[in-house]
């Protein structure tokens, strides 16, 4: 049961041509061809709207009083029927956008659905199962089986009967002034979903509701129906397919194993038909063309997640890439800041051609991992359309455009093209082997066989591989279980995804991030480095590294930004939670890489140092924070790295001013055409003694024993 606009709602009736299916248009076709070919001459445009929702019997009187009483419309209809058979045979039934939404979200509330349609069952059967709808609908009453077609009520009138409800708990939907007249005199909740022909104004008024289009009705539905939340790490996606294709430009680690799975869990609901994905690389995109899917590892939850529907595209194919922006309803954006201006153009170009073809708007999520992200991306994009277009269509493309920045909350890494060629190799043979043990295919039966061996013998011969090759799951990303991706708000669509969380301020989310994880993350490498371990989560077995861990992130980095942005804290400690675990589980994270350019790090009014002023604008203290910059200059003082520049500077400038870590931390020469922004040797002076303390004692340490170092340590 759901409340839809006041009303409360128990079943939902739907029409089937022209209202579920865009049939309407077909049949117009069809019924023309097969008068042509019959008759001689084709069907008025005037008799065919007139028939609109009209049964097979009053079709026919209005056909033969516009051609005459010797019109042959049973003949005709016939004919007519064979042909729009024989189109949805071939391509399918034409479903109207949204509808499957529509369907899914009525079902998981609980409603009893069913279809009142004028066409015979005969038809109308193929027609549900041929669209894989018929699983929705508990009741179907067809134009064959009932005394009285539309506009009278009785088809409406049986299906709300069948279904144990009340006409006025029923939604009934039509598209047709006929259907909605039925509906209306059925006393039910008639919605009009206005097609090829709007009905009388009058007719229109009477209608409980009137939308343009299935997917206007879908938008008030999804008020009333529950919103499903984040999903769960191994919760399945949705197994129906709506109408969406999405495009992923840039299949890497980002794109390929989280934004990805951001689509495919889609709004809890359905999911997009379709997944194309752009990558230069041609070893991913014939492996996973050749596969037909690809699995994500969550290793530290030993999950495998497959991912499908995906078509791979060159992303040097540039009408490809074009053809994606044209057909895609959203975009993840996942390169870096220097392939973006390169791929600047062929977006605008694939911008310019969907405004127009379709003028509809489109939403690119921009994975950049820097703040202006979106901005970066818009600049550059316009640069290249007011090249290509005048101003005024450059502005309306624009318009048109949602650049969304975001904040990725996962570590996402793509195995190896040597690890991708081993499991290819290991996967070639298993399935090689299964073959040769499929066994001989027996002679011709002797005897006819029934009919349903005959229809499973055409499937046969591609079952044994096709069960083969769905065992064959390819893992392509190693993936942590993070599952939210934060987005700046701006765009309708964005709220209706699952894993999508909108915020107002995301500049104020990347600055949490940054926060919590960027700089105690540096901490941590260079303590564990100090203490003798290369990898981050070997050192947060160290007893040692994991309560400096615990410090930083519980009791000065998080209090600090609660006490600053309250309003965010269950963001904080999602982040802060997130963090911690990550840290114990980075046996993939070398602390030479978490580590290199200290120097970067220790500017006034970044990570450590601005994270050291907040928690004392709050009263709280630092010592783990002033640890980690003690830390910072110890860690370039040992650094042997020749490739990690800014450690060697911080080793020339101790060095040339006779061992001073001050000469270090107020160093205000060049740095990437700037002064570099140290501290102040006045206004610093208490802070500077208190890391100068910890620094001592971490040099005293680097020349203990073992034993010595534990202590002080």
């Amino acid at each position: 049961m759901i409340f839809f606009q006041g009303k409360r709602i128990f079943s939902a009736i739907f029409d089937m041509d022209g209202t579920m299916f865009d049939t309407e248009r077909l049949r117009f076709k069809t019924l023309k061809q097969a008068s042509l070919e019959i008759f001689g001459k084709a069907l008025s445009e005037q008799t065919l709207i007139g028939s609109l929702g009209l049964s097979a019997k009053k079709a026919e009187a209005l056909a033969k009083a516009h051609n005459g009483e010797d019109f042959p419309y049973a003949q005709i209809r016939q004919r007519a029927d064979e042909l729009e058979l024989e189109h949805v045979r071939n391509h399918g039934v034409p479903i109207k956008p949204g509808l499957l939404e529509v369907l899914e979200r009525l079902r998981k509330s609980g409603l009893t659905m069913a279809v009142a349609t004028s066409s015979r069952r005969a038809i109308a059967e193929e027609y549900l199962i041929n669209a894989n709808v018929l699983k929705y609908f508990d009741v179907t009453v067809c134009g064959d089986e009932v005394g009285q077609g539309k506009p009278h009520p009785e088809i409406f009138l049986r299906a709300a009967s069948a279904l144990n409800c009340e006409p006025g708990q029923c939604l009934m939907l039509e598209d047709s002034e006929n259907g909605l007249l039925s509906a209306i005199r059925a006393e039910g909740q008639a919605i009009l979903i206005e097609d090829i022909k709007p009905p009388a104004p009058e007719v229109k008024a009477g209608a409980f509701k009137a939308y343009r289009s299935m997917h206007e009705f879908l938008a008030d539905l999804s008020e009333c129906v529950p919103h499903l939340g984040t999903p769960a790490l191994h919760e399945p996606f949705p197994a129906s397919l709506n109408q969406f294709r999405v495009g992923i430009h840039g299949f890497g680690a980002i794109g390929g194993g989280y934004l990805t799975q951001v689509f495919s869990h889609w709004d809890g609901y359905t999911r997009p038909c379709e997944i194309i994905a752009a990558t230069r690389s041609r070893m991913l995109r014939e492996t996973v063309s050749a596969f037909g899917n690809y699995s994500v590892r969550y290793g530290a939850t030993s999950f495998d997640q497959a991912i499908d529907n995906v078509r791979m595209i060159d992303m040097g194919d540039e009408d490809a890439v074009v053809a994606m922006y044209t057909a895609a309803e959203i975009i993840g954006l996942s390169l870096p800041e220097q392939a973006i201006r390169k791929q600047a153009r062929v977006i605008a170009k694939g911008l310019l051609q969907r405004f127009e073809r379709r003028g509809r708007a489109l939403t690119i999520l921009t994975v950049l991992n820097k703040i202006g992200g979106a901005a970066f991306v818009r600049l550059h994009v316009q640069a290249e359309l007011e090249l290509l277009c005048p101003p005024a269509i450059s502005q309306q493309v624009l318009e048109k455009t949602h650049f969304a920045e975001t904040v990725v909350s996962r570590i996402v890494s793509k195995i190896s093209n040597d690890a991708l060629v081993r499991q290819l190799r290991i996967k070639s043979q298993m399935f090689q082997n299964s073959l040769e043990d499929e066994p001989a295919q027996a002679g011709k039966p002797t005897t006819p066989l029934p009919e349903y061996e005959r229809l499973l013998g055409r499937f046969r011969p591609f079952a044994q591989s096709s069960s083969v090759m769905s065992q064959l799951h390819l893992i392509l990303f190693n993936s942590e279980p993070d599952m939210p991706l934060y987005v700046e708000r701006g765009s309708d669509l964005l709220e209706r995804l699952r894993q999508v969380k909108t915020v107002a301020d995301i500049g104020l989310i990347q600055l949490i991030k940054n926060r919590l994880w960027n700089g105690p993350h540096a901490i941590i490498a260079w303590y564990a480095s100090v203490l003798g371990y290369d990898w981050v989560g070997q050192g947060m077995g160290d007893a040692r590294v994991s309560a400096l861990a615990e410090r930083l992130i519980n009791q000065e980095v998080a209090p600090a930004l609660t006490a600053e942005h309250p309003h965010m804290a269950d963001v904080i400690r999602s982040f802060a939670q997130t963090f911690l675990e990550r840290c114990k589980t980075s046996f993939k994270d070398p602390c030479t890489r978490v580590g290199r350019d200290p120097l970067r790090k220790l500017q006034r009014n970044e990570r450590i140092l601005s994270s050291i002023d907040l928690a004392r604008k709050h009263g709280i203290a630092t010592p783990s924070l002033t640890f980690g910059a003690a830390l910072a200059v110890h860690y370039a003082l040992r650094c042997a790295d020749s490739k990690d520049q800014e450690a060697q500077l911080m080793k020339r400038l101790y060095q040339a001013n006779g061992d001073s870590l001050e000469a270090v931390l107020t160093h205000d020469g060049d740095y990437n055409g700037k002064p570099y922004p140290g501290m102040d040797a006045s206004d610093d002076a208490e802070l500077i003694a208190a890391i100068a303390d910890h620094f001592e004692q971490l040099q005293r340490l680097r020349s203990c024993s073992t034993t010595e170092k534990m202590a002080l340590a």
